[in-house]
């Protein structure tokens, strides 16, 4: 293949990361009302940030260790969410990395997790009903799917053992530059306000 054709792959490559952060930058009502935000495109998305989809592994620890707590949120049921770090980079992607602790007796099956605008029930348990909500653009991101319609984020198959803990990611359009904070939502939970960090 020779370099022009490696250009205009490349350029294609970047048209198409472009076009899955627009499909996913949802505008919500103003005045910190409780309407759902209106969706500007039903298109699917590819996210090229890196990370791979699944791995929930019941496991302590994993391949990256950041001992760093942006904010904790703590379940009814004894399951809780640790975020790490919500990293921005030059692709237009935001990445949340975290722990999810089940402190309870029993399995956690993440029932109701997966639900949102964007439907992917079906697809296992995951935290793919998470969402971002940038107060300062008035705007709510969903996460980021692959042309399977699968989330990109950590899968969980058979759910988290009692006791256990599991390294979780997250991947969503990023906001605009000037937005340095946006509330984590989960579902069942109360939501948290996280900081940015720029890679």
């Amino acid at each position: 293949m020779g370099t022009r054709e490696i250009g205009t792959l490349t350029r294609g490559a970047v048209a198409v990361a472009t076009a899955a952060t627009l499909a996913f930058t949802l505008t919500a009502c103003g005045g910190g009302d409780d309407k759902e935000p209106e969706t500007t495109s039903s298109s699917q998305a590819t996210g090229d940030g890196g990370e791979e989809r699944g791995g929930g592994d019941n496991s302590e620890g994993g391949a990256e260790e950041n001992t760093e707590v942006l904010a904790t949120i703590n379940g009814a049921d004894g399951v809780n969410v640790v975020v790490n770090s919500a990293v921005r980079d030059q692709g237009g992607f935001l990445t949340v990395k975290g722990k999810i602790e089940n402190t309870s007796d029993k399995t956690y099956v993440f029932r109701n997790w997966a639900a949102g605008d964007l439907d992917f029930t079906g697809k296992g348990a995951s935290v793919a009903g998470m969402t971002l909500v940038d107060k300062k653009g008035k705007k709510r991101y969903y996460l980021l799917r692959d042309t399977d319609n699968n989330c990109l984020c950590t899968m969980f198959p058979g759910g988290l053992g009692a006791g256990k803990t599991a390294d979780f990611f997250a991947q969503f359009p990023a906001p605009p530059a000037d937005t340095t904070e946006v509330d984590l939502q989960v579902p069942t939970m109360s939501s948290a306000t996280i900081r940015i960090t720029d890679k």
